[in-house]
């Protein structure tokens, strides 16, 4: 395998490569077909990744620094991952382990995150304007002045979730669990929130425009 063809993207299929532990910053993969690669550990900061296929692939402890993410990653592998600043807009992370990543000021914006394991997380600053969150679990996750205007959070477990100063305008909030979250601060004006679940949860400062469910 000619690494340097590699970097420079000439290789289009690098489905179930093992790529682990590399220095792959600011290579160019766009379209490339990734699924089921390894590249645990390897630093990727600034790469392009936009339109490639990630899906169940090992990104594990990988640095993603303001990568281009508007990729296909289904059941991919961001186990402590850094995706500081990163560009998802639009992205399909279905089923992706988020657990413990680094993602403040990432933009998820319009992506597909339903099902995600994001326990742990850093989303703080985060745009996740219209994304597709149902039933994922940022449980103990810090989302803190998070946008999530318009998002879905259907069935999302956010208990014990730092939401401080979340903008959740206009979100769908349905039978999420909000247990011992801190919302303090947070805007929950037009959003929805029938079912949800907020024992214990910190609401000083929350503003809403109807009844509490």
């Amino acid at each position: 395998m000619d690494l340097e063809h590699i970097r420079q993207g000439q290789q289009k299929n690098l489905a179930g490569a093992k790529l682990e532990d590399l220095d792959l910053s600011q290579v160019s993969w766009q379209g490339v077909n990734l699924a089921g690669a390894t590249l645990a550990g390897s630093q990727l900061t600034q790469a392009r990744l936009d339109g490639a296929c990630l899906d169940g692939t090992n990104l594990m402890g990988c640095d993603l620094h303001q990568a281009n993410l508007q990729a296909q990653a289904w059941g991919a592998n961001f186990l402590r991952a850094d995706l500081t600043q990163i560009d998802a807009r639009g992205a399909n992370f279905r089923g992706a382990n988020l657990m413990g990543v680094e993602g403040s000021q990432a933009s998820f914006s319009g992506a597909f995150l339903n099902g995600c394991n994001g326990v742990g997380a850093n989303l703080s600053g985060a745009d996740l304007r219209g994304a597709d969150l149902r039933g994922v679990n940022f449980s103990q996750s810090n989302l803190q002045g998070a946008d999530l205007r318009e998002a879905d959070l259907q069935g999302a477990n956010l208990a014990e979730a730092n939401l401080e100063e979340a903008d959740l305008r206009g979100a769908n909030c349905c039978g999420a669990n909000l247990t011992r979250a801190n919302l303090l601060c947070a805007d929950l004006e037009r959003a929805t929130h029938t079912g949800a679940i907020l024992t214990g949860a910190c609401v000083r400062g929350t503003i809403w425009d109807t009844p509490q469910s």
